[in-house]
């Protein structure tokens, strides 16, 4: 179990340069507009918004690689991608310049959404998997943090500190990319391929190889009917997972979390505060996150997957709420970040330690990339879109009819929660399957 732990947490370090990368724009976001002298729509489209594009791509297009070769060599691609983005947009000119290496970043965190918790589902225990999947998410919140950070931390050095926050990347990137390549491929990815010797070696490593007939006899039984139906999964008896799958990244996108830890400095500073004290917040912001994301992943194994979004959306509702309050009614001093830290609590403990490990759960061995680059790509759509559109919409209806209306996305949630969403704690993935395809 200690060797299965090391792997999760070496893969699941993936999330770290996906929220490191998705947050390290946030301290460049105001100088490269003054820099580059960009309206509002541009700078939130092209600047800001292409990195979200890539994702996009990546997502559609990350479960080709992750079949083809694998999970763990995708993985080993992904920190590839990260570094030279790193590098690239600290060393860009031009918006274009930039955008294009963004584009790249984006890339690895889109394919990053599928590759990684793939990987951990398919070589965790049934009994950890929800912890061990959360991992990522654990990591994605400690790179956001630690992209707070260095942003405060090189925000006053001097007039090109842009170019170092986007470059310090590059660091993580280079330790992950060593790591990654001394992890075995995922046993259930190599029985598919049919490299039975390779992943009895594996099940072996993992003291699972009692486990090895049984785990080689579903997956060969679920090859062969892929072979014989073509099987896709907009097939109509995958309707139920594809529905459960949209739906979670639907409304984790309609939170408007990601439009959030994209401009937070903006929006702590449209609520009064200062430049400095906006990053400090924005560290602060961090904190939580890490902090409940902790508490997610400790809990989403005891408590499940549905009581940890009932949770999630009921904080969501209240947190966002206030927010637009203070906004319409324009409450000073700490009200702003004080709300803000409770949705990202709520976000933390609900969907944020959910979203992929629900969605890596619910779709059969065969399908499970496809059914990851779905539920991801519906995801970063939305996540490039809203963001894209937060300038305009300040500028023009106000932050206050913004976060009403996350408010009101997220009462929607609750009802999703309620009628819809199914519990899969403790259930092995071959049993999951069977349930949802048959229900």
């Amino acid at each position: 179990m200690k060797k299965i732990v090391v792997w999760a947490l070496i893969a699941s370090l993936a999330g770290f340069l996906f929220g490191f990368d998705t947050v390290v724009i946030s301290g460049a976001d105001k100088k490269l507009q003054v820099l580059w002298n960009s309206s509002d729509a541009f700078h939130g489209t092209i600047v800001m918004g292409m990195a979200l594009w890539g994702t996009v791509l990546g997502a559609i297009f990350g479960g080709i690689p992750s079949n083809r070769i694998g999970r763990r060599n995708t993985l080993v691609w992904i920190g590839i991608l990260f570094l030279f983005s790193a590098i690239g947009s600290a060393f860009a000119n031009n918006p274009f310049v930039f955008a294009a290496f963004r584009f790249i970043g984006g890339l690895g965190v889109g394919a990053s959404t599928i590759a990684a918790p793939a990987y951990i589902s398919e070589i965790a225990p049934a009994k950890d998997r929800g912890k061990l999947v959360a991992f990522y998410q654990f990591n994605i919140v400690l790179g956001i943090l630690m992209a707070f950070l260095s942003n405060y931390l090189l925000n006053d050095v001097g007039e090109n500190s842009w170019r170092w926050m986007m470059g310090v990347q590059a660091i993580p990137s280079v330790i992950y990319v060593l790591l990654i390549i001394t992890i075995p491929k995922s046993p259930r990815w190599l029985l598919s391929k049919s490299r039975n010797e390779e992943a009895r070696n594996v099940l072996k490593l993992m003291g699972q190889e009692a486990d090895y007939e049984k785990i080689k006899a579903e997956i060969e039984k679920d090859n062969k009917d892929a072979l014989f139906t073509n099987d896709t999964i907009f097939l109509k008896k995958y309707r139920t997972p594809l529905i459960l799958a949209f739906l979670m990244a639907f409304f984790n996108q309609l939170s408007g979390i990601n439009a959030f830890l994209y401009y937070s400095n903006r929006i702590f500073q449209e609520a009064g505060l200062g430049e400095s004290t906006a990053l400090l917040s924005s560290i602060g912001i961090g904190v939580v996150n890490l902090i409940f994301t902790l508490l997610g992943v400790f809990l989403i194994d005891k408590l499940g997957r549905k009581v940890l979004m009932y949770i999630g959306s009921f904080g969501y509702i209240i947190s966002l709420s206030l927010v637009a309050m203070a906004f319409f009614f324009h409450w000073g001093g700490i009200a702003v970040p004080v709300f803000l830290f409770l949705f990202i609590a709520a976000h933390a403990i609900g969907q944020g330690a959910v979203i992929w490990v629900f969605i890596s759960e619910i779709f059969p061995n065969h399908l499970r990339a496809s059914g990851q680059s779905f539920g991801s790509t519906t995801h970063w759509v939305l996540a490039a879109i809203i963001p894209s559109l937060i300038p305009y919409l300040f500028s023009t209806v106000g932050p206050g009819v913004v976060f009403i209306f996350f408010a009101v996305m997220m009462v929607f949630q609750l009802l999703f929660v309620v009628f819809l969403m199914p519990e899969t704690k403790g259930m092995s993935l071959e049993e999951l399957s069977k349930n949802l395809i048959n229900k």
